[in-house]
Formats: C-alpha cells, sequence, structure tokens
C-alpha cells in the first residue's frame, strides 16, 4: 500500500460553491471533523475485477473512507483505505440499541465523460440532522463532501459507462461506544462505501404494485421517519413480505385513522390528478409546480371513480422515478393510469432529472467531481 496526503484545494479549483474550511477552529456545535487537509490515502495493491452484471448493492469498489470520533480527542484525520471489514466490541451500541445513520447519494459519468454529483449538500444537511436525532457528533458537512468527493475520484474507474446505471455512495455514522449501557456514545465511525448501481427493481420498465394496509405504520408524528436511520427500514420487512404475498412489490405506507397516504417502500409518492376545485394538480414537492398536502386513501379512491387521477409515481435516490400502475386496498385492486396519452408527466420528469445528473442539461444541481 502506498501513502499520501490530500493536497489542499484551491478556491478557484474547487467544484462546490462554497468555501472548503481545510483547517480551522472547531465549529459552533463544538466539534470538527478531521480536517480534509489533513486526508491519509493508503492505495489498494490489488484491484478487483469489474464486473458486466451487478444487483443493486452487491459489488463494492476498492477503497473506503473512515473516520474515527472520541469524547475525549474529537475528529481524527479522515483515511482512504482498501475495503475491508470493520472491527466492532460485541458490546457496541449500534448493535444493540440501532445508535446508526446513513445516506444514499450516488455519482454519475456523464455523456463528456466527467464524473457528476447531484445535489450533495442536501444529503450532508439530512445526515447532519439523523446525527444529531441519533445523538451522534456533529461534523463539517463540506469537510466530509471534499473528502467524498476525493474517494469517489480514487475510485473513478468503478463509475459505469452507462445511462442506465452509477456509482452508489453510502455514507454511514455509528456509535462504537462499547456498553450494553443507554446512553449517548463516547466513541464513534462514520465510513463511506462505494457501490455499483444499475436497476432497483428488476424491470424498472414496468409500473409498480402496491399493498395498503394501515395496520402496519412505518413513520409517525414525532418519531424518526424524517431521519435516514436503520431502524425505519429492517422494521419494514415484515409488512414489505407480507406485501410480495399479496401479489404486490412495495407497501404502500398508510398513517392514522383517515388512512393517509405517507410513501411508498421507501420512495415519496407524487400524485397528478385533477383536484377538487378541478384544476390540475401535482401533489409533492418537485422542480414543477406543485402543492405538498396529506391525501387520503379515500380521496384517492374517490378520484378514480371520478377519472380525476392522470398517474401516479414514488421517487427516491436508488430507484429514481417509478410509476405506479396498481394499488391493492380493503380487497380492492385499484388501477393507476400509467401508459397513456394522459399519463406523461412521469416520464417528463425522469428524463428531466438524468439529464441534469448526466450533464447533458447544465445545472446548478450537479457538481463535478
Amino acid at each position: 500500500s502506498a501513502s499520501q496526503s490530500l493536497s489542499p484545494s484551491s478556491p478557484s479549483t474547487s467544484p462546490f460553491p462554497f468555501p472548503l474550511r481545510l483547517c480551522g477552529g472547531p465549529l459552533s456545535s463544538g466539534w470538527l471533523l478531521g480536517c480534509a487537509a489533513d486526508l491519509v490515502i493508503q492505495l489498494s495493491s490489488t484491484l478487483k475485477s469489474k464486473p458486466d452484471v451487478f444487483s443493486f448493492g452487491t459489488v463494492f469498489t476498492d477503497h473506503m473512507l473512515t473516520i474515527e470520533w472520541s469524547a475525549t480527542e474529537g475528529w481524527q484525520a479522515p483515511l482512504i483505505k482498501p475495503f475491508g471489514n470493520l472491527s466492532l466490541d460485541p458490546a457496541c451500541s449500534s448493535l444493540h440499541y440501532g445508535i446508526q445513520l446513513f445516506e444514499g447519494m450516488k455519482a454519475y459519468r456523464g455523456d463528456d465523460n466527467r464524473l457528476r454529483l447531484f445535489r450533495p449538500m442536501l444529503n450532508m444537511n439530512r445526515m447532519a440532522n439523523s446525527s444529531k436525532r441519533a445523538c451522534l457528533p456533529a461534523f463539517d458537512q463540506s469537510e466530509l463532501l471534499e473528502c467524498i468527493r476525493r474517494l469517489v475520484e480514487i475510485d473513478e474507474e468503478w463509475v459505469p459507462h452507462s445511462n442506465s446505471a452509477s456509482l452508489y455512495i453510502r455514507p454511514t455514522f455509528i456509535s462504537t461506544e462499547p456498553s450494553l449501557g443507554v446512553k449517548k456514545p463516547s466513541s464513534a465511525l462514520l465510513y463511506v462505501i462505494l457501490s455499483q448501481a444499475g436497476s432497483y427493481f428488476n424491470n424498472e420498465a414496468e409500473a409498480l404494485s402496491l399493498w395498503a394496509d394501515p395496520k402496519y405504520t412505518r413513520a409517525w408524528k414525532g418519531g424518526t421517519g424524517d431521519c435516514k436511520m436503520g431502524g425505519n427500514y429492517g422494521c419494514a420487512l415484515f409488512a414489505q413480505y407480507e406485501a410480495v404475498d399479496y401479489g404486490c412489490q412495495q407497501v404502500l405506507w398508510l398513517y392514522g385513522e383517515d388512512h393517509q397516504i405517507t410513501e411508498a417502500g421507501t420512495m415519496n409518492i407524487f400524485l397528478h390528478w385533477i383536484n377538487e376545485d378541478g384544476g390540475d394538480g401535482r401533489w409533492g414537492c418537485i422542480i414543477f409546480k406543485v402543492t405538498e398536502r396529506y391525501l387520503t386513501m379515500g380521496q384517492l379512491c374517490s378520484a378514480l371513480k371520478q377519472q380525476q387521477v392522470k398517474e401516479m409515481f414514488g421517487s427516491g435516490t436508488a430507484c429514481m422515478i417509478c410509476p405506479i400502475g396498481h394499488i391493492i386496498y380493503q380487497g380492492e385492486n385499484l388501477h393507476i393510469p400509467c401508459q397513456d396519452k394522459n399519463s406523461q408527466l412521469t416520464s417528463q420528469i425522469a428524463k428531466e432529472l438524468t439529464d441534469i445528473q448526466y450533464g447533458r442539461t447544465p445545472s446548478d444541481w450537479t457538481f463535478l467531481v
């Protein structure tokens, strides 16, 4: 293995529209992520072969980023090293009490062969919010993003030469507190791994089928649904497999006595419909003019009967944009329009986003690696 130090990026060459505080005083929140200028790189002496076919999240790159923290010493120097196993104490509180969180983002190889990240600071912001809720230490978001950029740059050959694939980036933050006491961690590990990513579902060209049953709730008021924590996903597996038993691919999660629609699987939900006022409404929060609001299954069923629904789709980092074709609810199979001349918004949004991600459309939503 070879070791080297990362040279600080000058403001004129930085790909990010904010200053990188490579070395400085402590954050107002109390702790500073190890300076990106102190990044240590240990390159792998043996590189892996890159498969032509892969399933989501199963093939990992040659290197990973690790940054350790302790209450007594603060953040240590970031380290990029060969991909390998972690060593954890059996009493580690992240294993026992779920004191951990993660993020999901992607790097895309554009038609110009340049690598781009898609709105990475939003991921850093959410990760910081999740960290606060998990009682894990604060970190400098721009410093972490610079370390991630360097990791992607080192493993750039793993970014697929494809318009339908990308490199998935998984920042992860766990408590390494070696104690069975339920308390705020005194030690933690922040690490980042990279994985080649193709289609999340077996056939993304087909519309998804959803199973909606109010007996299971994934997120609730006062909970951690706004944070990206592993517990939000593990607790959903039982309902997911029950959905499969009903012939559906995902769960349409409902909340409350009025069966409010919240999300599909791990995706945000968007509905294109003629609303109660007779207007062409788009429910959600995306680049088009939209309205974010509560929507119940009763309202959706009524709109379907009156032929007011034009289309419905889910969106997420891993699965991108997925049209929804069927919902099983209270013994009924509800058909959602998704492949006729009136349901073109889903494909339009998918094209607009991928054009930005792959550099075909200039946008300040992307940052060059």
